[in-house]
């Protein structure tokens, strides 16, 4: 097969989310759980993002400032995980914790125009899903590492949970948490995200902050 050829197939095999909506996974990996003092949960933690949350830019301030979090995430196709990405899901922090001291649901400070970043996706065809691990830097420094076996709940616990209490549709994204290391997301930094199964690298991608 040409070099051409190899590259058509490469496009081919990609995918660009277009999800009815997003279903996101809070406090799944412990360490994040402690970095941000919170609670252990009894069950699994999900908040949902709108469709209008989608982009691929990334934003420093929306009416405060962002935190990134950096997560593995799964399109949905006939009810099971068919391809994956690397996400961001971008936070309200003051607004969050502003919600949550008074007992409020706090998905105005997750579910806002642009608050979902995400890659491209490629097929799980021949990806061991219970091997990916994701990377990100800002500026060259490495602030977060995360593997699949670091979480609460597995991607495969994760599609059972959701599926016992509501419809997913052909497109719906999965974002399955993040681990340890979220912050401040400045404008001008430089973004290295890294989605790996094993120390196979399957997805890399560079966002710059506006």
């Amino acid at each position: 097969m040409s070099s051409t050829n190899k590259d058509s197939e490469m496009m081919i095999s990609k995918v660009t989310a277009a999800p009815s909506k997003i279903l996101c996974v809070g406090r799944n990996y412990a360490d994040h759980i402690e970095e941000l003092n919170n609670a252990t949960p009894e069950h699994m933690v999900v908040f949902h993002k709108p469709s209008t949350s989608v982009t691929t830019t990334l934003s420093s301030f929306h009416e405060e400032t962002l935190h990134y979090e950096a997560e593995i995430c799964f399109i949905v196709e006939n009810e099971t995980f068919t391809s994956v990405g690397l996400g961001l899901d971008l936070t309200k922090r003051e607004q969050q914790s502003y919600l949550k001291s008074k007992g409020l649901p706090w998905e105005r400070a997750k579910s806002f125009d642009g608050s979902a970043v995400f890659s491209r996706f490629v097929p799980l065809t021949d990806v061991d899903i219970n091997d990916l691990n994701l990377e990100l830097f800002i500026n060259c420094v490495r602030v977060q590492k995360g593997h699949v076996n670091q979480m609460l709940y597995s991607p495969q616990t994760i599609l059972d949970e959701l599926k016992s209490y509501l419809t997913l549709l052909d497109g719906d994204v999965v974002m399955t948490g993040t681990p340890k290391g979220v912050g401040e997301v400045h404008h001008g930094d430089v973004f290295l995200g890294r989605l790996m199964c094993g120390d196979k690298t399957l997805i890399e991608i560079e966002w710059l902050a506006r």
